[in-house]
């Protein structure tokens, strides 16, 4: 019974999965089900970007993935219908990245990427945009981000723009802006970001930052989802979380990500366990319930598992 459950499930995910790429294509025809910028569709598990593209609600994070595990587990990530991929110039893994895209059958409009320039970056910004094309090499990149603020930040930004007047870059945004970041931030710039990445997760749940973010238009994406290293142990054995995931017949994993998606953030949680791959991706098939959430939103520490 499990197993055909699991092979049901999966053929829900890849069927939803093909109704989003049809919208990911490259002339620019991206009209989702639900057509309000920043509103998730669960149906086609997609959301309308500010810049007009369509982004998957759940994707793959690589931070920490390195050569064949890196490759192995994008190609995992694939097969599992995975379509959006989250990766950066500090992670090192760019060039893994792109060569399992391009040895992979999945259409490679049908995959949308995103990567960040790092701080270190900021000073030459036009020649790390080209090293990351070139690292990548899969055409062009969906989504580029600023990794986090820094000493040139607006530059580099400005540059990130061009880029995508030039058709290299599709969309661009930030990682670790916060508001008082962003209300800095925004009157410099011409492009208001599509996406806004931050630490997300039950213990650090932001919740005076996310409103705000949806507010301007702009899709919030969560890190670290289920805790980040050396926390998610703790995070996945919550009595509450653990509790919930009971009752809905799932893992405590799936029950977070259910829970950030409800919330309108799209989850990016990293692994190489290609089961743990597919667990990931098995998010449509139950809702949590008003209550379910105010419980979880209850278990708020304020708690940040990085520096930034």
């Amino acid at each position: 019974m499990k197993r055909i459950t699991a092979i049901f499930l999966t053929l829900t995910l890849l069927f939803g999965l093909a109704a989003c790429c049809e919208a990911m294509d490259a002339n620019h025809d991206t009209t989702p089900a639900s057509s309000a910028v920043g509103v998730f569709d669960f149906e086609a598990r997609c959301v309308l970007l500010n810049s007009g593209y369509t982004m998957p609600i759940n994707g793959i994070g690589t931070y920490s993935l390195h050569d064949d595990v890196c490759r192995n587990s994008i190609t995992a990530a694939l097969n599992s219908g995975v379509r959006l991929i989250d990766t950066a110039h500090a992670y090192g893994n760019e060039v893994e990245i792109g060569e399992a895209i391009r040895d992979c059958d999945v259409a490679r409009e049908e995959i949308f990427v995103i990567t960040k320039l790092y701080p270190d970056q900021f000073s030459h910004p036009e020649a790390a945009i080209e090293e990351a094309l070139e690292k990548l090499d899969i055409g062009y990149i969906d989504m580029m981000l600023l990794h986090h603020p820094g000493r040139g930040d607006v530059d580099a930004y400005r540059a990130m723009e061009q880029a995508v007047a030039d058709g290299k870059i599709r969309s661009i945004g930030l990682s670790n802006w916060y508001v008082e970041e962003l209300e800095e931030f925004l009157p410099q710039i011409d492009i208001m970001p599509a996406l806004v990445q931050n630490e997300i997760h039950p213990y650090y749940q932001e919740n005076d930052v996310i409103p705000y973010i949806q507010s301007l238009g702009i899709v919030v994406q969560g890190w670290y989802p289920l805790g980040g290293r050396g926390h998610t142990a703790a995070l996945l054995g919550d009595e509450v979380i653990s509790q919930i995931a009971a009752d809905h017949a799932v893992s405590p994993a799936q029950v977070i990500l259910r829970w950030n998606l409800q919330k309108g953030v799209v989850v990016i949680p990293g692994s190489s366990n290609p089961d743990h791959i597919l667990e990931n991706t098995q998010l449509y098939h139950f809702e949590l319930t008003e209550d379910e959430m105010r419980r979880i939103n209850a278990l708020d520490r304020n708690e940040k598992h990085d520096w930034y």
